[in-house]
């Protein structure tokens, strides 16, 4: 809390619209100089103004565009497509559990890959996996190890499998060749197309049930 000070040792706000305060003060508005007097008498000479005129891109005829639109739509489309493979980390690919005292600290999963508590992970800090091990074989030697850095003890699951059991998950690639490249550029088109004609049919449709009619022959 502020005390002791005066209005008059407040700032003044100045208002938005002086000319009533000046003449009620006796104040005179500033005149402009000269420089505002130049400046304010600048003049485009229009005859010199050339019009801008821009190209459109068509995508046919940038191969750049073209195969980046056509990689768009190869991404989109495998991205929308239905999915049947279960998650690395679903409940039925648990591989073993790591625990102390009786609490799950950590949980291994088929493909190898794990998934533990913060405490868990302090205490075993940094540890490299051995070179060429994947899957359930990982798997194992992470419990192994896990368990013996967190003094707990590893229980398998009754979803684990064997490393002959296990399918590696196959990676997606984002380099096409020119053939898929130039099918999904074609695809694309026509699936815009059809779109356009659908479009148009439901508006043409919709103008018919409400009974509007244009005559342009007059």
């Amino acid at each position: 809390m502020i005390s002791g000070v005066s209005n008059g040792a407040l700032p003044q706000l100045r208002p938005a619209s002086t000319s009533a305060s000046n003449a009620a003060s006796g104040l005179q508005p500033v005149a402009p100089d000269a420089t505002d007097t130049a400046t304010s008498g600048f003049r485009i000479d229009v005859s010199q103004v050339k019009p801008l005129t821009a190209k459109p891109i068509s995508a046919v005829d940038d191969p750049v565009l073209h195969d980046l639109m056509a990689t768009h739509w190869l991404i989109s489309h495998e991205t929308n497509a239905p999915q049947d493979v279960v998650a690395d980390n679903a409940p039925q690919n648990v591989y073993a559990q790591v625990k102390v005292d009786g609490k799950v600290v950590a949980t291994l999963y088929n493909a190898g890959s794990s998934a533990m508590t913060n405490q868990a992970a302090a205490k075993i800090g940094k540890l490299e996996d051995p070179p060429g091990l994947s899957g359930p074989d990982l798997a194992q030697w992470r419990a192994d190890q896990y368990a013996e850095r967190l003094g707990g003890t590893v229980e398998k699951a009754p979803t684990a499998i064997t490393q002959s059991q296990w399918t590696p998950r196959e990676s997606r690639s984002t380099d096409y060749s020119r053939e898929q490249l130039d099918a999904a550029f074609q695809a694309m088109l026509a699936e815009g197309q059809r779109a356009t004609a659908q479009q148009q049919a439901s508006y043409l449709a919709s103008r018919a049930q409400a009974g509007t009619s244009a005559d342009f022959s007059a």
